[in-house]
């Protein structure tokens, strides 16, 4: 099939398949005698392996990595389990992240109707007001 059917099916651009072989995620196809790719079905399923994989969060490089244990004739699932627990720990992380932020931006809210009337050249009265003050607040949004 040619490079359009093969988007087509996978749900991904022409031009993503042609980064995902320049990058060596996908290997390049058979050409035609005319020059043009020419897809089997192998490269739906691997296409569509490397959508899900995207969905979990995993990166191009940690597919190539699976992709090369799946070539080696080995079992990648320690590989990917580490990537996935690494990705639950990233998670994690900016959760907590943007807990600290939600409690400081409603700070911030809260105090936007004390703040006096904006002066004359004041782009924001409340951007200024955390601008000039210091505090865990004035630190997440600097």
């Amino acid at each position: 099939m040619k490079i359009g059917e093969l988007a087509q099916l996978s749900g991904v651009t022409t031009k993503t398949i042609r980064y995902y072989e320049s990058i060596g995620v996908l290997p390049e196809p058979a050409r035609t005698t005319s020059g043009y790719r020419d897809y089997d079905e192998s490269f739906v399923d691997r296409l569509t392996f490397i959508r899900s994989a995207q969905r979990l969060g995993v990166s191009l490089d940690e597919v190539r990595e699976i992709l090369a244990f799946r070539e080696r004739n080995e079992a990648p699932c320690v590989y990917v389990r580490g990537v996935l627990e690494s990705q639950l720990e990233g998670i994690g992380q900016r959760i907590r992240e943007l807990e600290v932020l939600r409690e400081q931006l409603t700070e911030i809210v809260s105090e936007a109707d004390r703040l006096p009337a904006p002066q004359e050249g004041c782009t924001c009265q409340l951007i200024e007001h955390v601008r000039h003050t210091s505090g865990p607040a004035s630190e997440a949004i600097a």
